[in-house]
């Protein structure tokens, strides 16, 4: 067991990925710092999570905001709160052509995919490391290995994400911390309906439970993989992406997303 002072950190984690996977913590006895901006469903969450025995810190914070991220600092530091894991989960997505989306929608994209996931590695890595323990799980997309034509802003900052991780796993092999990123294909979350997507019944069947998705994603990084791809299929469209020439990706996803 953990001890008091050590803590997992999640955000976005009052529904979806977030919050099962702190579920999947909770119940191996890690003591949880929740992060998301619904204070009703983070109240919901640490009720249901109280259970595992473990103490739940819940904080109502909009991570697109710089002085919402410096007030979590603020928070971990005046409670003396040790945070041995990580887990950058939330994220946003925009859907359409990128000439039409208004920029306050991509630059909330920017700010909580990119800067606030930069910022919190950065101020939390070197903690780890001084650990010798814990790590850092930065959830991406199966979108961080092409480009996406109608997501664009949204596929790029996953391929942001993707990169950085690689970078710091390197920096970090003898550190005795893991370093992962989660690349799952679509999700049974509310991210589809908060991005503007729809899907049609057809492709609905091939998203998988946020549930299976934490599973695959907290077995692996308690592993040390690298880079975890939740699900066959998913990891056959990367692997044939990989081989297809970027042109023709490019046309397929466009597709893909018209429809």
């Amino acid at each position: 067991m953990n001890s008091t002072r050590n803590y997992t950190l999640i955000t976005g984690a009052s529904t979806g990925i977030g919050y099962e996977l702190a579920k999947l913590f909770a119940r191996d006895r890690h003591n949880l710092i929740l992060v998301a901006r619904d204070e009703s469903k983070l109240e919901t969450a640490k009720n249901e999570l109280s259970k595992y025995n473990v103490e739940v810190k819940i904080l109502s914070l909009d991570l697109s905001k710089s002085e919402d991220i410096q007030s979590l600092f603020n928070y971990v530091e005046m409670n003396k709160l040790n945070v041995d894991i990580l887990v950058n989960n939330a994220g946003i997505g925009t859907f359409g052509d990128f000439s039409e989306i208004e920029w306050g929608k991509e630059e909330a994209l920017i700010d909580i995919n990119i800067k606030a996931l930069t910022k919190l590695t950065k101020y939390f890595l070197p903690k780890i490391i001084e650990c010798k323990n814990g790590g850092i799980l930065n959830v991406a997309s199966t979108a961080a290995f092409c480009s996406g034509p109608r997501m664009a802003a949204y596929y790029a900052s996953k391929a942001y994400v993707l990169n950085l991780t690689e970078a710091i796993y390197e920096e970090c092999k003898d550190s005795g911390i893991k370093i992962s990123c989660l690349c799952p294909g679509p999700v049974k979350t509310t991210f589809q309906d908060k991005a503007g997507i729809k899907k049609s019944e057809s492709a609905k069947k091939y998203l998988m439970d946020a549930e299976e998705v934490a599973k695959v994603s907290y077995k692996d990084f308690k592993k040390g993989k690298l880079i975890i791809i939740p699900g066959m299929k998913n990891k056959l469209l990367v692997i044939g992406n990989k081989l297809l020439p970027r042109r023709i990706s490019r046309k397929i996803i466009l597709k893909t997303n018209k429809k």
